[in-house]
């Protein structure tokens, strides 16, 4: 959708899940969208006659037809969401009779709203820029209390702050720059480079320490990605029924009994993990099996961290190696199962592969090992520290990538002084680092990456 396109349209939609609940929301947007639920109220008094922010009970009537007896919330411009007028229609929960009040608003003349334009709208008109408008959709994706409020921290407006300061003091770094060109028999003197210098160094600093930051921004939220895997029948599904505490995977001495791959998110230490039991990795002629091997090989590619599982009461067989050898070079940890049985596993020949410190010997029988396992994941992403919400103020890649442009920039920048270039190279220096920032909060930023952040939304919100 074009962005400065139907903004004087009404767009409307459900805002909560379709199913049987208490109440369902219908919500409303747009000049003219208290008229229009009028049009469909029946109660003590029009809607237009109540003030902003109030409630109003009544029922809902198209065609003469009562669809529901309904609660309505009618916020009045610019205190809003959108900064424009809304209606919130709270009907009894359940798929048909939401749907039936989404209907007779769409026939009274509004349009369903695409995905995310409620909050597109609140960007373009102003109330929040688009770290905010992403972080909103973090929080409702939020797996841990960390994830959680490093959402409501960008939501606040954390990282918005940080970007616009740095782009204030890059702004008057090149209004200082300006006059200097307009005035030519002004020379720029050594101070004035100096100075320059000096503030370039600076802004470059904080720019870096936004960066050592931003892939604990990025686990908290997506998730640490995390596969496990390891031959069959080495106790892969037994440690993700561990981990959740609950019978999610199918246990059984069968060796190939899992043959696709099961997903869930745990929540370690306020640390979310998407963590993956995947088929085991062997050679096999069964067709759905094999498929299950190769998928298990392709989530191991791209996963943050892999768990390799290995039965420390067995010697270490040729399928071992293969898969030590395939994971080699990547962030891995070995978890040596079974450690309540006398040890037939030679550590001297693990370690031609990985390093003895990735190795954590566990037994899932004896409950044992839990407290290493987390002390190894801590160790290996944030090296031993405790994960906080404070820590995650660069959110997500696309942040991470415009941040890394605007420090290329300065780098540059830093390089044009230094070697005391003419005053307009600096400039454009700078402005291309201006511009970097502002691909952050969306006060530079292309129609099309706009849209493709909006349509990630559901259609309410």
């Amino acid at each position: 959708m074009n962005r400065l396109n139907h903004l004087d349209d009404i767009i409307a939609a459900i805002s909560t899940p379709l199913g049987v609940g208490g109440i369902g929301i219908v919500r409303l947007s747009g000049i003219g969208c208290v008229a229009l639920a009028d049009g469909l109220f029946s109660g003590k008094k029009t809607l237009e006659q109540k003030k902003s922010h109030t409630l109003s009970y009544g029922k809902i009537i198209s065609q003469n037809e009562v669809i529901d007896e309904v609660l309505v919330s009618v916020m009045k411009a610019p205190q809003t969401y959108t900064k424009e007028d809304i209606v919130e229609i709270n009907c009894h929960g359940g798929a048909l009779v939401t749907r039936r009040v989404l209907e007779a608003v769409l026939n009274a003349g509004a349009r369903l709203a695409e995905p995310g334009e409620f909050t597109k709208r609140a960007f373009l008109n102003g109330r929040m820029d688009l770290t905010q408008a992403e972080a909103v959709i973090d929080l409702i994706h939020s797996q841990t209390d960390l994830s959680r409020q490093a959402a409501v921290n960008q939501l606040e407006g954390r990282l918005k702050i940080a970007v616009r300061s740095m782009r204030e003091e890059i702004l008057d770094m090149i209004a200082a720059i300006e006059a200097v060109i307009d005035y030519p028999e002004h020379d720029v003197e050594e101070e004035t480079y100096g100075s320059m210098e000096q503030g370039a160094q600076k802004l470059l600093g904080r720019m870096e320490e936004l960066l050592r930051h931003a892939d604990r921004g990025k686990i908290l939220r997506d998730g640490l990605e995390t596969v496990i895997v390891g031959k069959p029948n080495v106790g892969k599904s037994s440690l993700l029924n561990w981990l959740l505490e609950e019978d999610r995977a199918i246990v059984t001495d069968i060796p190939g009994t899992t043959r696709d791959t099961v997903e869930e998110y745990l929540n370690i230490d306020g640390i979310p993990i998407k963590i993956v039991d995947t088929a085991g990795i062997r050679q096999t002629g069964d067709l759905v099996e094999k498929m299950g091997v190769e998928k298990s090989k392709a989530y191991a590619e791209k996963a943050d961290l892999i768990l390799m599982m290995l039965d420390a009461s067995r010697p270490l067989e040729e399928g071992d190696r293969e898969i030590l050898s395939f994971i080699k070079g990547k962030k891995a940890l070995v978890l040596l199962n079974k450690t309540d049985l006398t040890p037939k596993l030679l550590l001297t020949e693990v370690e031609k592969f990985l390093p003895k410190e990735q190795f954590i010997p566990i037994s899932i029988k004896e409950n044992h090992g839990f407290d290493a396992l987390l002390h190894g994941i801590k160790e290996m992403f944030f090296h031993g520290e405790s994960m906080q919400a404070e820590d995650a103020i660069l959110g997500n890649t696309r942040h991470k990538n415009a941040l890394f442009q605007a420090k290329e920039a300065m780098e540059c920048c830093l390089t044009t002084i230094r070697t005391r270039m003419p005053e307009d190279f600096i400039s454009m220096d700078l402005q291309d680092a201006n511009r970097a920032l502002g691909e952050i909060t969306g006060d530079v930023a292309d129609e099309e990456i706009i849209d493709r952040i909006f349509t990630k939304f559901c259609l309410g919100k």
